[in-house]
C-alpha cells in the first residue's frame, strides 16, 4: 500500500472519454457566472457589511477576487495540462499523491454539496418573501425553515433542489441552454440595480467607510479580512469549470478562457454592486437574506424591488446549477476511482451525465437545504474551498516538473513566485475565518481520512495497479 501512489493524467482521460463534450467558451463562462454572481452578490454583501466591514466590503470583495484570480489562473494551468473530471481532487492525485487527492475531494465534497443546500435557502428566502407574498400567498412557518428554526421542513428549498437535478440529469446540452439564457436575464438585472442605485447614494452612508467597531487583528485590517475570507464562497464557479474539464471542447483553451473570463466579469460586478449597495442604504440596515431587494424598497421603488427579486431567483437558480454540476462530477470521479462505491462512477449511456452521482448529490443537498438555515451552511463552505485553493496553487510547482505532463497551452505567468504567493494568501484567509468554522472542517477532514482508510484505500483502482 503506497497512500501517496500517482495516478495518471492517461488513465484518467481514458475513464472520462465516456462523457460527451458539449461544452464552449461561452457555455463555460455562462456556468461560472452562473455559480460566481448568485447567493454571493444577492446576499453576502449586506451580510458582510452589516457584520464586519461596512461599506468597505466592497474591498473585501477585491481582495478575495484578487486572490481567486491568482487561483484561477493555476486552476487554468492544471486544465489546460490535465482536461479531466473531478477538478482538484484529480489534479491533486496525479501530483501529489492518493492521499492528497482524496483530502481536497472531500473537502470539496463538502464545499459543493452545502453550496448548493445554502443556494437553496437564499432562494426560499427570496421566493417566499418578496414573490409568494406579493401575490398574497404566505407558506405556514413549519414549511418556511427546518427544525433549527422552530419549523418542519424549508419546502421551497427542497423543490429547486429537485427541479435543478431534474435538468441535469437531462445532459449537459440542455444544462447549458437553461443556464445560459437564466445568466443572461440575472447579468442585465443586476447592471440594472447599479444604474438605477447610483441616483440614489447618499455620501453619508460611506461614512465612516471603514467603522471602527470593525477594527481589529493586524493594522486593524481583521473586519475587512474576515469579510473577505466568508466571501471566498461567492467565488468557487471556476473550480466547477475545472470539473467540467473531461466534457469540454478543446479544454486547453475553453477552459482558461471560461475562468478567467469568469474572474474578471464578477470582480467588476461585486465590487460595483457592493459599492452602490452600501451607499443607497446604512450597512447597518443591510442585515438581512434580501439586502438588494431591501435597498430598493427603502428608496420607494416597488417595481425595481421585484426586478430585483427576479435577478436573484435567476441568479441564485444559476449558480445552483453550476455548484450542482461540478459536485455530481466530482462524486462520479471519486466512483471512477474506487474511493467512493463504483456506483458513483457509472454513466448514462443516452444521456452522457453520472446518473448515480447526481442522485446521490440530490438527497444529500434536499436534505441539508430543507434541515439547515443558510447561515450554519455558509460558515462551513469556505475552508473547504480555501484547502483547494492552497493546493492547487503550490501543486503548480511540481506540475511543471512532470515531464510527462505536456502543456502546450496556458501557463500561469511569474513562476514560481505567484503560485507561492496566490497558496499563502489561501493559508493566510483559513486562519481569518471564524474559529467554529475551523473546527467544523477539521473534524469533518478527520472523518474523511478515517474513510479513506477504512474503505477507500481498500477499494481504490490506483492501489490495485500493479
Amino acid at each position: 500500500m503506497n497512500i501517496f501512489k500517482k495516478e495518471s493524467v492517461s488513465s484518467y482521460m481514458q475513464a472520462d472519454a465516456q462523457l460527451k463534450k458539449t461544452l464552449k467558451t461561452k457555455d463555460l463562462i455562462g456556468l461560472g457566472i452562473g455559480a460566481v454572481i448568485g447567493t454571493g452578490i444577492f446576499i453576502l454583501p449586506g451580510h458582510e457589511a452589516a457584520s464586519h466591514a461596512g461599506p468597505a466590503v466592497a474591498i473585501a470583495f477585491l481582495l478575495a477576487a484578487l486572490v481567486s484570480g491568482m487561483v484561477g489562473m493555476a486552476y487554468a494551468e492544471f486544465s489546460s495540462a490535465m482536461p479531466v473530471a473531478g477538478s482538484a481532487y484529480s489534479f491533486g492525485s496525479v501530483v501529489f499523491g492518493e492521499i492528497i487527492g482524496w483530502i481536497l475531494g472531500w473537502s470539496l465534497i463538502l464545499e459543493y454539496f452545502l453550496a448548493v443546500s445554502a443556494e437553496a435557502t437564499g432562494f426560499a428566502a427570496y421566493f417566499n418573501d418578496n414573490l409568494l407574498s406579493a401575490v398574497g400567498i404566505n407558506l405556514p412557518k413549519a414549511l418556511q425553515a427546518g427544525p433549527m428554526e422552530g419549523g418542519v421542513i424549508n419546502i421551497t428549498a427542497v423543490a429547486i433542489v429537485l427541479i435543478i437535478a431534474a435538468i441535469i440529469m437531462r445532459g449537459s446540452a440542455m444544462s447549458t441552454k437553461v443556464e445560459n439564457f437564466a445568466v443572461v436575464v440575472k447579468v442585465a438585472i443586476i447592471i440594472l440595480f447599479i444604474a438605477v442605485g447610483v441616483f440614489y447614494i447618499k455620501s453619508d452612508n460611506y461614512v465612516p467607510f471603514y467603522p471602527s467597531e470593525f477594527h481589529s487583528g493586524i493594522f486593524g485590517m481583521g473586519g475587512i479580512l474576515t469579510a473577505a475570507a466568508t466571501v471566498f464562497f461567492a467565488f468557487i464557479g471556476f473550480d466547477a469549470l475545472a470539473a467540467n474539464s473531461a466534457e469540454t471542447i478543446n479544454p486547453g483553451k475553453n477552459v482558461v478562457r471560461g475562468i478567467l473570463g469568469t474572474v474578471v466579469i464578477a470582480v467588476v460586478l461585486y465590487v460595483t454592486f457592493s459599492f452602490v449597495l452600501t451607499g443607497i442604504v446604512n450597512y447597518k440596515q443591510l442585515g438581512v437574506d434580501d439586502p438588494a431587494a431591501f435597498a430598493m424598497k427603502v428608496v420607494h421603488l416597488a417595481t425595481f424591488n421585484k426586478l430585483i427579486t427576479v435577478g436573484a431567483l435567476f441568479g441564485i437558480f444559476t449558480a445552483m446549477m453550476a455548484m450542482f454540476i461540478g459536485g455530481s462530477r466530482l462524486v462520479y470521479a471519486l466512483g471512477r476511482d474506487g474511493l467512493l462505491p463504483k456506483a458513483m462512477g457509472h454513466v448514462s449511456k443516452k444521456q452522457g451525465v453520472p446518473d448515480k452521482a447526481i442522485i446521490v448529490a440530490t438527497v444529500v443537498q434536499a436534505v441539508f437545504a430543507g434541515l439547515v438555515p443558510l447561515s450554519e451552511l455558509a460558515s462551513l463552505i469556505n475552508a473547504g474551498t480555501l484547502i483547494a485553493f492552497a493546493f492547487i496553487s503550490f501543486g503548480i510547482i511540481p506540475l511543471r516538473r512532470r515531464k510527462d505532463i505536456p502543456n502546450d497551452g496556458f501557463k500561469m505567468p511569474w513562476y514560481p513566485v505567484l503560485p507561492v504567493f496566490a497558496g499563502l494568501c489561501s493559508i493566510g484567509f483559513i486562519f481569518m475565518l471564524p474559529s467554529i468554522t475551523k473546527t467544523s472542517v477539521s473534524i469533518w477532514l478527520v472523518a474523511g481520512i478515517i474513510f479513506y482508510f477504512v474503505y477507500g484505500v481498500r477499494h481504490s483502482k490506483l492501489q490495485q495497479k500493479d
